[in-house]
Order: C-alpha cells, then structure tokens, then sequence
C-alpha cells in the first residue's frame, strides 16, 4: 500500500506543470485538444495528455532586407520590423503550423507588393501610410490564425548611389528655383516702392534736388571718393544768382 502511495504521488508530481502569466497552455487529451488552461499550476496526465504553451506577449519581428521594384521601376532595398501577438492559442497552434515563420514570410511578400505599387516619391515621403496599408493587409491574413498585428515600421530604405545622385541634383535644383522665384519677388516689390518714391518726389516741388544733394553727402563721407555729378541747369543758375548777390554784398 505504501508503495501505491509513493508511486501515485510520484506521478501527480510529474504530472504538474506552470503556466506562468505571460502563457496559455493548450492541453491536449490522446492527441485530441481538450481545453486551454490559465496561468497557474496545472495536472497533466503522462502518456495521456500532453500541453503546448504559447506566449501571448507582444512579439517584435525584423522583416530581412528585401528587393523591392517600385511602380516607377526604381529598384531599393526595404528592410521592416513587425510588432505582433497571439490573440487565439487555439487557432494559433491549430490552424497553422508554425505562426512565427508564417507571419515572417507574409510580410516579407506584402512588403514587395504595397512597395510595387507606389512611386519612389511616395515611397520616401508617405512612409507612414504605406506602413500602416502593409499592416491592415497582415492583419486581416492572419486573423484566421489567432494573430493580432499591432505595428508595421519600415526601418530603413536604401537606394542605389546613381539614384541619390539623382536626388541630390534634383532637390539642388528645387533650392535654386525657390530662390530665383523669391529674387524676382523682392525685385518686383522693390520696383514697386520706387516707383511709389519716384512719384512722390516728382509731385513736390524740389524733393528731386533735396534727395540728390542727400545722396551726395553720403557718397561724400568717404574722403578717398572722388565724385562726378551732373547738375540740373536751374541749380547752376540758382547758384549763379547767390554768388552774384554775394559779390554785390
């Protein structure tokens, strides 16, 4: 008797198993699921029954690098993290035979596919969004395995160097057109003010001989200057007249 006691208690102990918080366990009867058992300790009949357990944490993929044609033939290597987990063990392990490699791969030909069908300025500058159409598309693959895709990142973008090349000349010459466009600007608005000065001088008597006789001051500053100026006929004449009034004085 004693020794059915030890060898029933030895196989109870056996038979125990942990389920930590981060787990679900499927346990499986002659082969057959039966049920899915909670964190805790759990029984688990030898030869009988046995249990799979299956993380339900957040997983973090890398996408490997791949070779991605773009829709304008623009040929660029892509490489992607995808953030994923198990929302059903059962489909998980039932429906699919190795869920880890299965989402690995269907992201990899999504990848191409969403890339294959947007240009290489889309590419570059609406990362985002097709980020997130390569998650919806794996999303609703794996919704009959028991997956819940949370993220889709494309980590890097590398293009060949004859094509950065291209850009950089390009995105040079888009500086150099916003810049003469901003020139011809400010010459359009600096002919407009002069204008609008040229009419105010012309509508006062004299400002065209005070502005003159202020602008050759300025230049007059500098004693190394030598300047050379025409000077209306009235203003000669009006001098004229001073210094003959002068000379009478």
């Amino acid at each position: 008797m004693e020794w059915f006691l030890i060898v029933i208690g030895f196989i109870i102990l056996i038979s125990i198993r942990q389920v930590n918080q981060y787990e679900r366990a499927l346990k499986f009867t002659l082969g057959k699921y039966s049920s899915t058992s909670n964190p805790g300790w759990r029984l688990v009949w030898p030869i009988f029954q046995s249990m799979r357990k299956i993380d339900i944490r957040v997983k973090a993929v890398d996408v490997p690098t791949q070779l991605a044609i773009t829709r304008d033939n623009v040929s660029a290597n892509i490489s992607a993290v995808i953030y994923y987990k198990v929302s059903s063990p059962e489909k998980a392990v039932l429906e699919v035979e190795d869920f880890f490699y299965a989402v690995s791969q269907l992201a990899q030909t999504t990848m191409r596919n969403v890339v294959g069908q947007v240009s290489l300025d889309d590419l570059l500058a609406e990362r985002n969004q097709i980020s997130q159409r390569i998650r919806d598309i794996i999303d609703k693959a794996t919704d009959s395995w028991g997956i819940k895709v949370d993220n889709v990142e494309l980590k890097d973008i590398s293009l060949p160097e004859e094509m950065k090349r291209v850009i950089a000349k390009q995105a040079e010459a888009e500086r150099e057109k916003r810049a003469v466009i901003t020139k011809a600007e400010g010459d359009m608005i600096a002919a407009t003010n002069l204008a609008k000065a040229a009419n105010t001088l012309s509508a006062a008597p004299g400002a065209l001989h005070l502005r003159t006789l202020s602008t050759i001051n300025d230049v007059s500053s500098d004693q190394s200057n030598t300047v050379i100026f025409a000077v209306p006929i009235e203003v000669l004449d009006a001098i004229k007249g001073l210094g003959q009034y002068f000379q009478k004085k």
